[in-house]
């Protein structure tokens, strides 16, 4: 049986945070030491491991919840769990396109000041008049 402090180092995932998961159902509440101290066994470290590696990709609580049950269920179809890891990678997608979009503006803009004064400054007269942008970001 771990303490939630050992539970947290051995996952990375800090006490509140583990706290937090507990008020969600994420994971189940623990066994108590007659000294009220949280208990867990090997199932909840496995369980806030597998939390944490799902949240390191980018998916939200609701799409792990459906996860956790899901994995309930071995002998069905992983159809389900395909859908969400495919629509987290589309999110994803998008996310890298949008940054790869404010990278390039914000590399137009760097580069194209020349001015010695901020009043000749094209960084502060872009960002003041959004129709200097080269599109869309």
């Amino acid at each position: 049986m771990l303490s939630i402090g050992d539970l947290s180092r051995r996952t990375g995932v800090k006490i509140p945070t583990i706290r937090y998961y507990e008020q969600m159902g994420l994971i189940e509440p623990p066994e108590r030491s007659e000294g009220n101290q949280r208990r867990y066994s090997r199932r909840e470290l496995e369980r806030l491991s597998f939390i944490r590696h799902a949240r390191d990709l980018g998916l939200n609580i609701e799409a792990i919840r459906e996860l956790i049950e899901l994995s309930a269920h071995p002998e069905q179809p992983c159809a389900h769990a395909d859908r969400i890891a495919a629509e987290q990678l589309q999110a994803v997608r998008e996310k890298i396109a949008k940054l790869q979009r404010l990278e390039t503006e914000l590399e137009r803009i760097a580069t194209h000041c020349h001015g010695d004064q901020i009043k000749d400054c094209y960084v502060i007269r872009a960002l003041a008049n959004h129709e200097l942008c080269d599109g869309e970001h």
